[in-house]
């Protein structure tokens, strides 16, 4: 695959794993509340989760691209229509409060499966790993199915590294961005920009 392609999906992963949701806004709380291991332990289940979600994309967008390239150029073209999709939900996202005072303290191996619970049982995900990952895909870089798990881990490596920030800079982060509702605002506009530019360059390109 291209470097400029692995970069682009890379830095657009960031971005969006920075995006205020429930899933670092979970690592940063408990974090502030019961410490950065918290966290860390937190990020490595959710991460485990998109492990789950990568190989069932990889393997069932495989078997459609096996089966006709049409239907995988629908599929493209399905994705980035859910892209734009949730474009335009973040800008229009509201800003999102933080409780710290719901949040109970638990043991490593809970925050683990935890994160890894959350991450699987969420359809959010499963949908956007098979919107978001073929838009990358393309038949001339080669095989299909390792570019997935590339992407795949690339995904992982940017979720691992924001989160991970998140957990040690859980106090800082909790000030500056998520308790600002303008910093909010800013990132899920970065969040909508993104999504919107992958979904109209990505589709037109051609397998």
């Amino acid at each position: 695959m291209p470097a400029e392609v692995l970069w682009t999906f890379f830095a657009a992963s960031v971005v969006l794993a920075v995006a205020p949701g429930p899933d670092n806004i979970f690592v940063l709380v408990q974090s502030a509340l019961h410490g950065r291991q918290s966290g860390v332990f937190v990020t490595m289940g959710l991460c485990t989760g998109l492990i789950v979600h990568t190989t069932a994309a990889a393997i069932g967008v495989a078997s459609i691209l096996k089966v006709s390239t049409l239907a995988f150029t629908i599929l493209k073209i399905i994705g980035a229509a859910y892209l734009l999709f949730l474009s335009w939900q973040s800008f229009r996202a509201s800003v999102t409060s933080i409780d710290y005072k719901e949040t109970k303290c638990l043991n490593r191996f809970q925050m683990y499966r935890r994160g890894v619970f959350m991450n699987i049982t969420n359809p959010k995900v499963a949908i956007f790993f098979l919107a978001f990952l073929p838009q990358f895909v393309n038949s001339s870089y080669g095989a299909v199915l390792p570019q997935f798990f590339i992407l795949g881990g690339l995904f992982i490596a940017a979720t691992a590294l924001v989160f991970g920030t998140v957990a040690f800079l859980a106090g800082i982060i909790g000030n500056v961005l998520y308790r600002s509702p303008r910093s909010q605002k800013i990132m899920n506009c970065i969040a909508g920009t993104v999504l919107a530019a992958l979904a109209i360059k990505l589709a037109t390109v051609r397998s």
